[in-house]
């Protein structure tokens, strides 16, 4: 744990000090905060960069072999149904929280927020467009499992990787095992890789926080005092209500867990990635306890279909702008939007933004303006840090409670 705390602490000196950079510059040097913030940045895309790259493989290697090892196709479905029962509830119930807490709290009535030029909304509601069925399965169900490794398209590679581990936990293990063997080296390869790029951490940390506060300064936060309160007052009630959860199903390993989860925790509340600490996640859940077959099935399912986070913001932000427009919306008009919501968001990538072109693509579906979305987009990167930071809070907590629930959680993890 002594290298885990020395990363930790390397992060939080790496936030401050991105925080006095970039309010120095943006101070003392504002002709000089957008090319400064353009090229501060690139140390956040270096190591983003970084951890996508190993993104694809890790997935498909740790999946294919989770399965491939359970050999049993009941253990794989009862598994799965577990995981998913959790998906969906956890998804209402950040929904639920978000709708419930936007309504009562009103951030919408009481800020006076500027009017943003809707041309820096123009490319998400230009994404956005034409969202159909049609797009939402070919999102899930891949064309080519190389061009989902070249975008990186987790769900697709998770149904590509469930289907040949499938595959070949009924093909023999005389053909099976040296595939799975091999698979098996490669994923562990990619993990020791994993702790050589985690130290690059802190430098993404300075980069991408110093380039925001440079460019907007501390007035934004005074300006948009009021949405980002009532915003980190639903999130810090999503998360006791998680850790409620959690200690009913883990008790006081729960402690433990977030001991062993708090870099991930704050890379992603630096980065506004969850996808960030992927693999580092893996890692740590692993020594945490958690069955390693259980985890290379469930986190990467889990990385499509429980963002806790960025579901409650979903609904959050989307009555926010309705409130902002004065439109008034039904408790009926309220919950369809909620199952909508519920339905659009299944395989949004665990990636900066990605729930605004959902939000965006639901308000025109409810007579919402989306330019709306242009009135958020400045303060949209801390809303991001904290709906990351909740995303894999979420899915640490559905694997361990998966992995228990199986009687597959070791009462003391090790070192890989």
């Amino acid at each position: 744990m002594k290298g885990q705390n020395k990363l930790f602490f390397a992060i939080i000196i790496a936030l401050v000090l991105g925080v006095a950079i970039g309010g120095f510059v943006h101070l003392q040097y504002p002709e000089s905060a957008e090319p400064f913030s353009k090229n501060i940045k690139l140390l956040g895309t270096v190591f983003i960069r970084l951890v996508q790259m190993i993104i694809a493989p890790l997935v498909f290697t740790t999946l294919v072999v989770g399965i491939a090892k359970m050999s049993d196709i009941k253990m794989i479905g009862r598994v799965g149904t577990k995981a998913m029962l959790w998906f969906i509830s956890a998804s209402l119930v950040s929904l639920f929280i978000g709708l419930i807490l936007v309504n009562w709290l009103e951030p919408g009535h009481v800020t006076k927020l500027p009017i943003q030029d809707a041309a820096s909304a123009e490319e998400l509601i230009k994404s956005s467009k034409g969202f159909s069925m049609e797009d939402f399965v070919k999102h899930i169900i891949p064309k080519s499992i190389f061009e989902a490794f070249a975008t990186n398209e987790v769900l697709q590679i998770v149904v590509f990787s469930i289907m040949f581990g499938v595959a070949l936990a009924n093909l023999g293990d005389e053909y099976a095992q040296p595939v799975i063997k091999l698979f098996d080296v490669i994923a562990h390869g990619i993990l020791k890789m994993v702790g050589y790029i985690m130290w690059f951490a802190p430098f993404g940390v300075l980069g991408a926080i110093a380039a925001v506060v440079a460019t907007n300064g501390f007035e934004i936060f005074k300006v948009y005092a009021i949405y980002l309160r009532d915003f980190f007052f639903a999130i810090g009630v999503l998360w006791l209500v998680l850790l409620l959860v959690g200690y009913m199903i883990l008790g006081n390993r729960l402690f433990e867990l977030l001991r062993r989860i708090k870099s991930p925790l704050l890379i992603a509340f630096s980065t506004t990635s969850s996808e960030a600490v992927f693999p580092k996640l893996v890692e740590e859940l692993e020594r945490f306890g958690c069955n390693n077959r259980v985890v290379s099935f469930i986190l990467p399912l889990g990385y499509s279909f429980n963002l806790d986070g960025s579901m409650m913001y979903m609904t959050f932000a989307s009555i926010f702008i309705a409130q902002i427009y004065g439109i008034e919306m039904s408790i009926g008009q309220q919950i369809t939007m909620l199952l909508v919501l519920m339905l659009t968001s299944k395989g949004i990538a665990g990636v900066p933004r990605a729930s605004l072109v959902i939000i965006v693509a639901t308000c025109s579906m409810f007579g919402i303006p989306p330019e709306g979305i242009a009135l958020i987009l400045p303060i949209d990167h801390f809303c991001d840090m904290a709906r990351s930071m909740t995303n894999v809070l979420g899915n640490a907590l559905a694997t361990s409670a998966v992995s228990k629930w199986e009687g597959q959680l070791d009462n003391h993890g090790g070192d890989m």
